[in-house]
């Protein structure tokens, strides 16, 4: 069963076998990935996961939670939760999450929702936000899966998002 696993250098071939899925140049949410990243060296991907972890135990709270959707010693995908003082909350809501392409369709991403939830309540959040494009059908039914309401829709530049409230 998939479950969530804080960035470790451990699982960097993992990871880059979920990357390299993925493909140069595409978005992959939930893993804090930069451009900047140099991802293909080991001191590279190290210092790539000494960035996550460090935002994790930023001061105050406007820090973020990183952690890795993995089954079987496979790298699934990533999901990150936003602090309630990060100022990202305000346009990508708190949660931001993806999948491998070989990984979807399998409510992978419920899964591991579900379990960044229990973070965010022991973290003493009330209410989490998230954002997704009113055209991802996939996305819109995991965030309802795990208790999320539409509360408004903005128009943006790439197009119709849906932004949404989970109650812990």
């Amino acid at each position: 069963m998939p479950h969530l696993v804080r960035p470790t250098v451990v699982l960097r071939a993992e990871w880059l076998d979920a990357h390299d899925e993925w493909g140069e140049g595409l978005h992959e949410d939930g893993f804090g990935l930069r451009t900047a990243d140099d991802v293909h060296s080991p001191h590279g991907f190290e210092a790539f996961v000494d960035r996550l972890s460090a935002a994790e135990a930023a001061c105050g709270d406007a820090g973020c939670t990183y952690r890795w959707i993995v089954e079987d010693g496979q790298v699934l995908g990533g999901i990150a939760l936003r602090h309630s003082s990060n100022p990202a909350v305000t346009t990508l809501g708190h949660v931001g999450y993806g999948l491998r392409p070989s990984a979807r369709g399998r409510r992978v991403a419920a899964l591991a929702l579900q379990q960044m939830l229990g973070i965010a309540r022991l973290r003493g959040m009330e209410r989490v936000k998230l954002c997704c494009l009113m055209d991802n059908t996939a996305s819109i039914r995991t965030i309802e899966r795990c208790g999320g309401v539409l509360d408004h829709q903005i128009e943006t530049a790439l197009g119709k998002i849906g932004r949404f409230s989970v109650s812990l």
